[in-house]
């Protein structure tokens, strides 16, 4: 072999290992303990995938900022994690609830310089999404969501337009919550992302001809006591409420199909809490919450199997949600 050949041969190889530390090395598991074994050893740029725990159902993807994973649930079960890596400092990946706008598995940015981003998942106009990218193991991205290239693609062959992405945490300060409101998160440009419109003392607003179709999302806020109803990303409803829960934790709920065929309210089994995975809502937890009973009769005509409830600490966005109001005619949900 020539000198020139050598050269060549071992600039293919480093191109190749800047490659593989790019984009990781993944896992497949059978299993849910199989899963969440291996999913507290990875390192970054590795990912596990078990599409196979749930093969059919709504997709949920959950990005943990503090952590620096990524996990998405089928049909409220846990199907894969990932590391990522996110926004560094002076470009931070906005908190908030989002749903995918656009994808494009051969997308470059016109921001900077025609970067390629495999298999994006647009999360906002102004330039967020889930995307493949670079993976050094801490945030590092222009307010993206970076994800190893084999895991954004099969990724980006479950999820549909309108599929739920939660991004929560602070990955400067390592909480689990923020609190910046989940339904204004600062764009890239500094602008707000969701207009909302006060309440004025009412206790509760019901505008479902805003979003006429797509996913349900819910938000119980407990710092706010209020509740937000959001469909395909655009807020539709909000009410004030007594939510008699203090723990400082986050948990997701996603209405999935059961074995017995009919919808059921079950626990997703977010990072630090997977002891929910798999569990149903129970009465102890329904009867912690409090609602307007009108309210509630809208929104349940609402539900469809994939709708998410997500139970936070956050702040949803409301100046006025602090003051306590008499919730008359009120109501416990029921499964």
């Amino acid at each position: 072999m020539t000198k020139t050949a050598t050269l060549w041969t071992a600039a293919l190889a480093a191109q190749a290992l800047v490659a593989a530390s790019a984009f990781g090395q993944g896992a497949t598991v059978s299993s849910l303990p199989e899963l969440a074994r291996k999913t507290d050893a990875l390192k970054p740029g590795e990912w596990i995938w078990a599409p196979g725990i749930a093969p059919s159902g709504p997709v949920l993807v959950y990005v943990d900022l503090s952590r620096q994973r990524a996990t998405v649930y089928r049909n409220g079960v846990r199907i894969g994690v990932s590391t990522v890596s996110s926004g560094k400092q002076g470009y931070e990946t906005p908190t908030g609830v989002f749903t995918i706008l656009q994808k494009d598995a051969d997308h470059r940015s016109s921001k900077y310089n025609s970067a390629p981003m495999p298999f994006t998942q647009r999360l906002t106009w102004d330039g967020v999404a889930l995307h493949a990218g670079g993976l050094p193991g801490y945030p590092e991205s222009h307010g993206c969501v970076h994800l190893p290239m084999a895991f954004a693609k099969a990724l980006f062959g479950i999820t549909s337009l309108g599929a739920t992405v939660v991004v929560e945490g602070n990955a400067v300060n390592h909480v689990t919550t923020t609190d910046a409101s989940l339904l204004v998160p600062p764009t890239l440009g500094g602008a707000d992302a969701t207009a909302q419109q006060s309440l004025d003392r009412a206790e509760y607003r019901w505008q479902p001809e805003k979003a006429p179709t797509g996913p349900l999302t819910i938000i119980i806020s407990k710092s706010d006591q209020a509740i937000v109803v959001l469909r395909n990303g655009v807020e539709i409803g909000r009410s004030v409420a007594r939510i008699n829960d203090d723990d400082p934790g986050s948990h997701v709920i996603n209405l999935a199909l059961g074995k017995d065929g009919k919808p059921h309210w079950i626990y997703v089994g977010l990072p630090g809490h997977d002891g929910d995975v798999g569990r149903e809502l129970d009465e102890a937890a329904i009867n912690r919450v409090l609602m307007p009973r009108a309210f509630y009769d809208a929104v349940k005509a609402e539900l469809r199997p994939g709708t998410t409830i997500l139970v936070t600490m956050s702040s949803v966005g409301e100046g006025n949600m602090g003051e306590q109001l008499t919730i008359l005619d009120a109501v416990n949900p029921r499964p």
